[in-house]
């Protein structure tokens, strides 16, 4: 069971197929009713090699949410500040819950870009046409498709830079 939100921090659970994934305890930064950013460590269990990034205790995340977006966009930056890069990942658009949590529903479909913008990778399109969304839910799987699209443009016209300005 995860501590109730204070004002100096806030519960994010990343839900997936309607539980839990993981829950972690965040720095809010903003919220102007649209927008909300936290910041937060690594909330992972040791370090996650993915191949292109290496994600470890001391990493620090920024990460930006949207109520009107089905997207989550993640600076990622090393424990000295050195930039990884974003992992964004295609969600519902964020909700708090009642006991005031941040609930972001992940869609499987996961965008990566280094910290150069050299690379852009799309991520996990397999798990996204075996989840079955496309069948239960069109019109979210359209969604998540297009915000897909849409990051994958944003990252490859110069980055993130004009929706993190918080």
């Amino acid at each position: 069971m995860s501590a109730p939100s204070t004002p100096d921090l806030v519960q994010v659970r990343l839900v997936k197929a309607g539980r839990t994934k993981i829950g972690y305890p965040a720095r809010p930064l903003h919220d102007d009713g649209t927008h909300v950013a936290v910041r937060a460590e690594w909330a992972g269990a040791g370090v996650r090699d993915f191949g292109f990034v290496r994600f470890e205790p001391g990493d620090v995340f920024t990460e930006h949410y949207w109520r009107d977006r089905w997207y989550a966009i993640k600076e990622v930056r090393a424990g000295d500040g050195t930039l990884k890069g974003w992992y964004c990942d295609i969600t519902r658009p964020v909700v708090r819950d009642t006991d005031g949590h941040l609930r972001s529903e992940d869609l499987d479909l996961d965008l990566w870009v280094s910290a150069d913008g050299s690379r852009v990778i799309r991520l996990d399109e397999d798990e996204f046409a075996e989840s079955g969304l496309a069948d239960r839910d069109p019109a979210a799987a359209l969604a998540a498709t297009r915000a897909l699209d849409e990051l994958e443009l944003l990252a490859r016209r110069g980055g993130f830079a004009a929706l993190l300005t918080l």
